[in-house]
């Protein structure tokens, strides 16, 4: 008998929720039946889902029957007031909002490290396991590329610097920076009411102390991430988290010294692979506008003095769209949780 799913995705309105929406409706999931749920100021918004348009609607009290998948894109207080309604009505939950970090039996993960076996996350899922979250996209990309440079050897040191663009705090925080950098070109007043503080033309390493969003608590999520994925075995890393004035896709500088002297050939072919594109020879490097859409990490190495022979200490440096991404990851722990849940309420 054909799977047939019903899937609800709380926060689809938000940048999240549209593109993990879309990601759902290219996989195995999209002959299933959607529920589109935010809040009241987006009901009636009509959005493709799956082979079919549909209207987002509020959330009310029979929203999740029958329902086989909720993923939580929106904000992290809808999750807490919602998550335990979809566990009583037998869904599996994807969190994406972080907001169940903490929770007893609520794992982190990302599949695609554990299909290369790199570390990492030996907890088993099973049918009691409340809920997954897909780890941070930062997390992800460094548990690859630290994974793959063991083929090599011993990585003696690692040292990651993390420019975050504003899509990482919504769309409020997108119309913030566009608002500050226009109010800085025509000489007016700032609005600081996601950031309480400037990060038009600015890079900065923390936000003010009324700022919504807060940089601390998204460089500790990375690490945390890290941690969890590496399980012991991948190379520790300092991780340092900047946000940079852009709007879209996350980059990493990355500095790594190995344990004996490597070419630049054989540490580009050692990360290349699935999940990673290896940009060669006198192509673009990658950055946050040509990772945009991309589904895998892209990125470009070079030794660390320039020279070309062989040498333990290069950079690597890595772009991708945070946004599709944590789409591909939140499918990715779907695929394991619908190995659980072999075929769909829906009939």
């Amino acid at each position: 008998m054909t799977e047939k799913y019903k899937i609800a995705i709380i926060g689809a309105a938000s940048l999240r929720g549209k593109d993990l929406n879309e990601v759902l409706a290219e996989s195995v999931f999209s002959t299933a039946e959607f529920v589109l749920i935010d809040d009241e100021s987006q009901v009636g918004q009509l959005e493709a889902a799956g082979d079919e348009p549909t209207f987002i609607r509020r959330i009310e009290r029979d929203s999740l029957e029958q329902v086989d998948f909720v993923f939580f894109a929106g904000a992290p207080e809808v999750t807490q007031e919602h998550w335990k309604a979809a566990l009583s009505a037998g869904a599996s939950i994807v969190d994406l909002s972080y907001a169940l970090e903490g929770e007893a039996g609520v794992l982190v993960r990302a599949p695609w490290l554990l299909d290369q076996s790199t570390a990492g996350h030996r907890e088993e899922l099973n049918l009691s396991t409340p809920a997954l979250i897909p780890a941070h996209p930062v997390a992800v990309a460094l548990g690859l590329l630290l994974g793959r440079l063991r083929e090599l050897g011993e990585v003696r040191y690692a040292s990651a610097t993390v420019l975050e663009p504003a899509s990482e705090y919504g769309r409020a925080a997108m119309d913030e920076l566009h608002q500050q950098t226009v109010g800085l070109l025509s000489f007016q007043s700032l609005p600081k009411e996601i950031y309480d503080t400037q990060v038009a033309l600015n890079v900065v390493p923390s936000f003010g102390e009324s700022a919504k969003a807060n940089l601390g608590e998204s460089e500790a999520r990375i690490r945390r991430h890290y941690a969890v994925l590496s399980g012991g075995q991948l190379p520790e890393a300092g991780i340092q988290l900047l946000h940079a004035p852009v709007f879209h896709g996350q980059g990493i500088s990355l500095a790594v010294e190995l344990d004996q002297p490597r070419l630049l050939e054989q540490v580009e072919a050692a990360l290349g692979g699935e999940h990673i594109d290896v940009l060669l020879g006198a192509v673009d490097p990658p950055n946050n506008l040509s990772s945009a859409g991309q589904n895998d990490v892209l990125v470009r190495v070079r030794t660390q003095s320039g020279a070309e022979e062989a040498t333990n200490r290069f950079w690597i440096w890595a772009s991708l769209d945070n946004l599709k991404i944590a789409s591909l990851n939140a499918l990715a722990c779907a695929m394991e949780l619908r190995r659980l849940r072999p075929q769909g309420k829906v009939q």
